[in-house]
């Protein structure tokens, strides 16, 4: 944007709080620390909300969205010509920080469409393509989900056996996805699909599928702690014009790695994770409740959790504050989703070794049987958005410079 049209920092400032002052309540400004016993003992590193409140949920976030959008506060940055304000990193961070004074409905539930398929599809598209769906996603008006991981290609994405065969001016798409996260409330999907037999990355294609079209059934994937925050997706020849197609027939890989780079610093941010299990003074209080504070064992696993949430707080704000210099971050960018699930790691053996069997069965009592769910949730959080290994071994290749891991042969 040219300089000389953007308002005066101040200025924009006004205009954020007359924008929510309007609209939204104050959030009580004093924190109030976290008391043992007191209100919800519920935890979780997925959400596994009730479907029927979920859709009030949806219905108050695509307002939210709509009402940011028609008052040019929906897509700060964004360009001009997709409905974008145009403005510096540097004016998102404003609202950002402005924000966090108001009761909304924020954007919780559209971290992959805004964070992840949302700059795919403006990267990728054909400009018809692009101008429809990109501004429909940041107003609200459409949700988006990733169709990426089957039931015998996760990790080894490469491997994927969905389908898209060519019929006219289109494709027929058929296959299984799963562990695909918002699908049940997302209107359209990105879906990679196998388009040739061979060779390996170069048979496969990126679409963008309509979830509401004829032969897709979209159903709740149940994992082990008892909820069903994902979905699995069956797609029984599915027509997709070619329009719709991401990036050239064959460059399907390179267009999954745009999306899977978006996911990891979308996932690894601070509001990814809820209940508040990045906040110490919950594991500082759990220590206290049961005698443990003199235990050097405890303490020491105590302090060094300690010292990781610091860590990873101070390296997303130097993240942060780069990308409002208008600078590119660094190497701290691809440790995001890595550290977090580390920590969720951290977490989960520090709860298990105060709790032990207070884990195994649920007595009533206040702040044990409920942790179960983040026990039981960080394995699944280590592998989504690429396995800890994975993001190691892209760090060490491409952030490290370190040779390559051998292939096995296949």
């Amino acid at each position: 944007m040219d300089e000389l049209a953007a308002p005066p920092v101040e200025e924009f400032e006004r205009e954020c709080r007359d924008f929510l002052e309007a609209r939204y309540p104050r959030r009580r400004q004093e924190r109030k620390r976290f008391a043992w016993g007191e209100g919800s003992d519920r935890v979780a590193v997925f959400e596994e909300a009730d479907r029927e409140a979920e859709k009030v949920v949806i219905a108050n976030v695509r307002a939210w969205r709509r009402a940011l959008w028609d008052n040019g506060l929906g897509w700060i940055t964004g360009p001009a010509e997709l409905g974008g304000r145009g403005l510096r990193k540097g004016y998102q961070q404003v609202f950002d920080t402005i924000v966090r004074d108001y009761e909304v409905p924020g954007n919780a539930p559209l971290t992959v469409s805004l964070g992840m398929i949302a700059p795919t599809i403006q990267a990728h598209a054909v400009p018809e393509v692009r101008n429809r769906y990109v501004p429909a996603l940041h107003n609200g008006d459409l949700i988006a989900c990733q169709l990426f991981s089957e039931p015998g290609a996760g990790s080894d994405l490469a491997g994927v056996g969905a389908s898209a065969t060519r019929d006219g001016d289109g494709w027929r798409l058929t296959g299984q996805k799963v562990w695909t996260s918002g699908a049940h409330y997302s209107d359209i999907g990105e879906i990679l699909c196998r388009t040739a037999p061979g060779p390996r990355h170069k048979n496969l294609t990126m679409f963008v599928v309509d979830l509401r079209a004829k032969g897709v059934e979209i159903r709740p994937l149940r994992q082990m702690t008892g909820g069903a925050a994902f979905n699995e997706i069956f797609l029984d020849d599915v027509w997709v014009p070619d329009d719709h197609r991401l990036g050239d027939v064959g460059e399907g890989w390179r267009v999954a790695m745009t999306t899977l780079l978006n996911e990891r610093n979308a996932i690894g941010g601070d509001g990814f994770g809820g209940s508040g299990l990045l906040d110490i003074e919950r594991y500082k209080a759990m220590v206290r409740h049961f005698g443990l504070a003199s235990d050097p064992v405890t303490r020491q696993r105590l302090a060094t959790l300690y010292m990781n949430l610091r860590i990873a707080k101070m390296t997303r704000q130097r993240a942060g504050a780069k990308l409002a210099a208008g600078q590119v971050p660094g190497p701290e960018a691809s440790l995001g989703k890595l550290v977090l699930a580390q920590n969720y790691l951290r977490i989960s053996d520090l709860v298990g070794s105060i709790l032990g069997p207070r884990l195994l069965a649920d007595d009533g009592e206040w702040g044990t049987y409920a942790w179960t769910n983040v026990v039981l949730g960080v394995p699944g959080y280590r592998i989504g958005g690429g396995t800890d290994e994975v993001l190691r071994n892209i760090l060490g290749e491409r952030v490290l410079g370190l040779p390559r891991e051998p292939e096995v042969p296949r």
